[in-house]
């Protein structure tokens, strides 16, 4: 930022203050820049029914950030300068009051537009008091002892202004179009015979742009997570367009094993890992599905269940491994995953065995995070991390396979 500079016993000059003034414009108009381009932007100016209610809405307090020329009028000696385009900052502490009517005619709405831009003027008009160097013991009263009035402000504001459209049957009313050099904020619909108005009336205009966040909603990328051990609906932050997704398909579940010391059921298949980074718009409602662990059976166990995000990716269940019988099971095949930048399959279970060594096969197929169940005499053991496969069963008794581990999905934003 620009400083003026000053020494002692120099003549006070009223270049002295206006320049810093002006420096300070300028580096805070770039400074909002920075941080939120070169506009329109608006904050606050939220719009409200009076209360109590009446034909009436209010405009609260709040700011618009708009492009313009640093001083396309001379400011006090300053010459004009309005060679550079800046951000400026209009501000209004006050509410406004905008009366609506009513259409005349049964069966007739009419939509309302509240529109705003950035003003700028000079005010505070005054005689101001002068230095008659000629005769000190002298007053003036203004320039020369004129007693002209002088201007002793030059202020920002957000001016708003309210434009009616036709009347017409409820559901074809238009909204006016927004003037050139306006910003539209707000749409408030007055149907027939209304006598008071209410939030019901008023929405924002599409593409109005108000600031979507504050800063404390900012964060760094992916540093939160939410993470759906079940399905359900996962509802885009505020300020959040970006989210990387990691998902595991449901375990397959073991195969049983047949009775008989040496028939052996196979372990279930992994489920499937996918993983992608994906644009979002705040408030988007994202279907979440968290896929089912398979069943562990008798011959064979079920298919894992696909989790998925919405449309936008999806990972499948881990196939269900065979009994045990009378030749040797096949383990599950490991489930697939599509639509992310990541896409790995899970692990194949391992095969039951038809002989004597039955006891070290059939181990279910590990996710990517691992964790299948093994092969357990009288019944297999359920796969423990998310998508992990179920064991197969082995031994005298003909006990179930291990059920697969349900799925999961983490979204990081």
């Amino acid at each position: 930022m620009d400083r003026t500079i000053v020494y002692p016993a120099s003549i006070p000059q009223d270049t002295d203050i206006l320049n810093p003034q002006r420096n300070i414009m300028v580096a805070l108009g770039y400074l909002a820049q920075m941080a939120l381009g070169t506009g329109p932007v608006v904050d606050g100016l939220a719009c409200t029914p009076t209360a109590p209610a009446s034909m009436a809405v209010m405009v609260g307090p709040g700011s618009i950030l708009a492009l313009a020329s640093i001083d396309p009028n001379p400011y006090g000696t300053l010459p004009a300068d309005g060679t550079d385009p800046l951000v400026k900052i209009g501000i209004n502490t006050t509410p406004t009051s905008f009366p609506l009517t009513a259409p005349s005619t049964s069966g007739q709405a009419i939509n309302y537009l509240i529109e705003a831009s950035f003003q700028e003027s000079d005010t505070g008009a005054v005689v101001l008091p002068y230095y008659n160097s000629a005769n000190p013991q002298q007053p003036f009263a203004g320039p020369a002892n004129s007693g002209i009035t002088q201007n002793t402000q030059r202020i920002q504001r957000v001016e708003l202004q309210l434009k009616a459209g036709a009347p017409a049957t409820v559901g074809q009313q238009t909204t006016p179009s927004v003037d050139t050099g306006w910003v539209g904020l707000y749409v408030v619909t007055v149907p027939y015979g209304a006598t008071a108005l209410t939030a019901a009336n008023i929405a924002p205009l599409p593409g109005a742009p108000f600031v979507p966040f504050k800063l404390p909603a900012l964060r760094p990328g992916f540093s939160q997570a939410t993470v759906f051990n079940a399905s359900g609906v996962f509802t885009v932050p505020a300020g959040v367009t970006q989210v990387r997704v990691s998902l595991v398909g449901g375990g397959g579940g073991g195969g049983g094993g047949g009775g008989v010391e040496n028939f052996s059921g196979a372990g279930g298949g992994g489920g499937g890992y996918g993983r992608g980074v994906f644009t979002m718009t705040p408030g988007a409602a994202i279907a979440v599905t968290v896929g089912a662990g398979g069943n562990g059976g008798g011959n064979p166990g079920s298919t894992g269940g696909t989790s998925s995000f919405g449309y936008l990716i999806s990972a499948t269940g881990g196939q269900g491994g065979s009994g045990g019988g009378g030749t040797n099971a096949s383990g599950g095949g490991g489930g697939g995953a599509t639509g992310g930048s990541i896409m790995l399959g899970g692990a194949v279970g391992n095969d039951g065995f038809y002989g004597s060594s039955s006891y070290p096969f059939g181990r279910g197929g590990d996710s990517f995070f691992g964790g299948a169940g093994r092969a357990g005499a009288g019944g297999g053991v359920p796969g423990t991390a998310p998508g992990a496969g179920g064991g197969g069963a082995y031994g005298g008794v003909a006990g179930p396979g291990g059920s697969g581990a349900a799925g999961i999905v983490i979204i990081e934003y």
